[in-house]
């Protein structure tokens, strides 16, 4: 089965893969296709398999891409997912193989990817990554990892910057950093908040909409980052019922 690149001449009638059906989800992938139109001068691809499944792989030129990271020089991974009947086909390895040919072919020095020590939701598999060949560069509060794969041996090592080393925010209450290079964040960054106004609470929204906001967030995860009385919460984005539960269990319910 072939692979097609999604880029500006096609972005308009391709689907890109991600959860949400373009009937209940059409404003969420709309603003994830925006959000890639205005990244591709600055370098993104996006790759999928010919299918009408979660088969791709994403990447930007690290030194544009929406993370605080120090990486100059490497191709950045900013998601890489296979699932459902895909899995156990070969085609993470070839999706792989095709970024790293890519890179190489673009004078790279090799490739850098966030994720944790074990997998966590919206976060790429580490032991997959590790498998091939991924080592650890860097890692930030609570369980962020950022991985790479040099080309060769003299290869800088890349690291997080310092404002997301540290999981911490000096904002109080509920705050929330994310950003459309999830599709999922269009919906659910303002349900929660509707749900905190609902209970006589609020959630602190900060959408991240340049690269230079991302790059200096206090977070390695801009796309969606929950923060508590300045400690780091979660990654996972909150539905209706994880976020009732939250609040439940910290008295605001």
């Amino acid at each position: 089965m072939e692979f097609i690149t999604v880029n500006q001449d096609n972005i308009k009638k391709e689907h890109i893969c991600c959860c949400i059906s373009d009937k209940k989800g059409e404003n969420c992938v709309s603003s994830k296709k925006a959000w890639m139109e205005e990244r591709f001068p600055d370098g993104l691809v996006f790759l999928r398999l010919n299918a009408r499944g979660k088969v791709f792989i994403e990447y930007i030129p690290a030194e544009r891409a929406w993370c605080p990271i120090t990486a100059d020089g490497y191709m950045h991974i900013n998601c890489f997912w296979v699932s459902g009947q895909y899995k156990g086909k070969g085609y993470a390895n070839q999706l792989l193989e095709l970024c790293i040919q890519d890179a190489k072919a673009k004078g790279k020095c090799g490739l850098t990817i966030i994720a944790s020590e074990k997998k966590r939701s919206f976060l790429s598999d580490p032991d997959y990554m590790k498998y091939k060949g991924f080592l650890t560069a860097d890692t930030a509060m609570p369980y962020f990892v950022l991985y790479y794969l040099p080309f060769s041996d003299g290869a800088p090592v890349p690291k997080f910057k310092d404002t997301a080393r540290s999981g911490k925010t000096e904002e109080q209450g509920m705050v929330l950093y994310y950003s459309n290079q999830c599709p999922h964040t269009e919906k659910y960054a303002p349900l929660i908040g509707d749900i905190a106004k609902q209970h006589g609470t609020s959630v602190s929204l900060h959408k991240i909409t340049t690269t230079e906001q991302a790059q200096n967030s206090p977070t390695p995860f801009p796309t969606y980052s929950f923060f508590y009385n300045g400690e780091f919460v979660t990654n996972e984005i909150f539905g209706e019922k994880k976020f009732e539960k939250f609040l439940q269990e910290h008295g605001f319910l």
